[in-house]
């Protein structure tokens, strides 16, 4: 399965949270080609800051695994990870990070800030961003147009 498979599969996480009222944000873990892990935004729902489809993937992937290392594992991730996140993403050891939609108010592994290429923390890890990035971005303008119509 490749990355274009696997980003389908977290907009379709995307659409579950939109269903919910949620910003549009799917994000599933994959370990030796399984999905390990799967999340979408909650913030809303949950009344969470920390609700984020990322953080939630990370964790289910940790109770998944046993461990809070996911050495060897890749997040598909339909908008560019925020500080919060991509601080997730580091203190986890992910090894690979790929997102559909950039994210230039809040990006934090490519669009404002590059956590995941700093020499100074010790652990580094790969990001490929613009994974069906039409389609990750269509679904987040959508829902943003329609909210301010509703208004």
């Amino acid at each position: 399965m490749n990355d274009e498979f696997w980003m389908t599969q977290a907009l379709s996480l995307a659409e579950t949270a939109k269903s919910l009222g949620e910003v549009p944000v799917g994000a599933l873990i994959v370990k030796d080609n399984s999905m390990i892990s799967t999340g979408f935004n909650t913030r809303e729902l949950a009344c969470d800051p920390l609700g984020h489809a990322e953080m939630s993937a990370i964790m289910a992937a940790t109770r998944s695994l046993g461990s809070w290392r996911l050495n060897d594992c890749s997040l598909y991730v339909t908008l560019e990870p925020c500080l919060m996140c991509a601080g997730a993403l580091y203190q986890s050891r992910i090894s690979k990070v790929f997102f559909g939609a950039y994210d230039s108010k809040a990006g934090a592994l490519k669009s404002l800030y590059n956590i995941h290429e700093d020499t100074r923390l010790n652990h580094r890890f790969e990001v490929i961003g613009g994974i069906l990035e039409k389609e990750c971005s269509s679904i987040i303008s959508a829902f943003f147009r329609n909210k301010r119509q509703q208004k």
